[in-house]
């Protein structure tokens, strides 16, 4: 991998509290009322397939609107997590799997304030359809967005489980020679950025970047949109890890935040895109944590299971493969929300 400007810290904090229960799994539950009003929920953009994902315990795995309508039926847990670690979940799933036989597992991976809309009004409508029903885990990558789950009643508990940080994803070989964040003021650098209206990374992280450095307005154009155009050189995406490589390798955005994880997995996949490292101030490689926990449900005890199973070895070494940041033994211990 090539990583171009100022280099981070690469070490993994592993030590963490080992083991998960491992009691034979009851019947399974009911699956959650469905709500009286099946319309207004929360729309998932198109072709989106990739992202809903419905793993059976015999090795299948079925994707897109059929996974999402047989999620709330056939799964005994059900992740809605932050969706820029989609390409682990593979291997995060079936690993936990392993660990708990026979268990059918449902993943939504989509930007978290979506998966909060999502929750809020207690479904999804994709392809024209109406998919109602809530998950029993939810990720986020703002404590904030949890704290309005404890408001709702809808969650009690959280844990930090890993970390990341922000870079600037270039076209290979920086073409335009981009260093740092006061290099997108630049006239003729175009740039696909997350949307500030669910983009998690955006929201909470690359907009305060921005902000100190004076050039949010440079950016936005005043506007907060999704899927939008907001100066003749920005773009605002509606799932940014996967429209912004793609947005650099056809020639219409010259670069983008996206997380570290997101560059190395396009690279993975053999795209010809490199990154270029950020000082901490801007990276926020110390104070970017991803945070988790169980909503009230009847699969309650599948999602503690899975709480669990995130603070073993096994699990942060699976998410460590593609370039997360383990969280420490102590952040991985449930505490009351604030």
């Amino acid at each position: 991998m090539k990583i171009l400007g100022i280099a981070g810290p690469a070490i993994l904090i592993f030590g963490l509290l080992g083991g998960c229960a491992h009691a034979p799994e009851p019947a399974k539950p009911a699956a959650a009322a469905t709500p009286a009003k099946s319309v207004g929920f929360a729309t998932i953009p198109p072709n989106k397939d990739s992202d809903l994902k419905l793993y059976y315990a015999d090795g299948r795995t079925t994707n897109g609107a059929a996974a999402l309508g047989r999620m709330q039926q056939d799964a005994e847990l059900i992740l809605w997590l932050a969706g820029n670690q989609f390409f682990a979940m593979d291997e995060v799933v079936r690993a936990f799997q392993r660990q708990n036989p026979g268990m059918d597992v449902g993943l939504i991976t989509l930007p978290p304030g979506l998966l909060l809309a999502a929750i809020e009004k207690n479904g999804w409508s994709y392809g024209g359809k109406q998919y109602p029903g809530r998950p029993d885990v939810y990720a986020s990558v703002n404590l904030g967005h949890l704290g309005k789950l404890r408001q709702a009643g809808l969650m009690t508990h959280y844990a930090v489980y890993m970390h990341n940080e922000m870079v600037l994803m270039v076209a290979k070989g920086n073409p335009k020679r981009i260093r740092g964040i006061a290099d997108l003021k630049r006239a003729e650098v175009r740039t696909s950025m997350p949307n500030p209206v669910n983009e998690g990374i955006m929201q909470f992280y690359g907009r305060k970047v921005l902000e100190r450095h004076g050039l949010w307005p440079h950016i936005s154009g005043g506007k907060a949109c999704s899927s939008c155009q907001t100066t003749a050189n920005n773009w605002f995406t509606a799932v940014h890890h996967r429209e912004t490589p793609d947005r650099i390798l056809a020639g219409t955005s010259d670069t983008g935040i996206v997380w570290v994880t997101e560059g190395i997995e396009a690279q993975r996949e053999g795209k010809a895109v490199d990154m270029v490292r950020l000082p901490s101030a801007d990276s926020l490689r110390d104070e970017v944590a991803y945070v988790i926990g169980a909503l009230n449900g009847p699969r309650q005890a599948a999602a503690d299971r899975y709480l669990a199973f995130l603070r073993t070895p096994v699990a942060q070494a699976a998410y460590a493969k593609y370039g997360f940041v383990n969280a420490s033994a102590q952040a991985t211990t449930l505490r009351p929300i604030p």
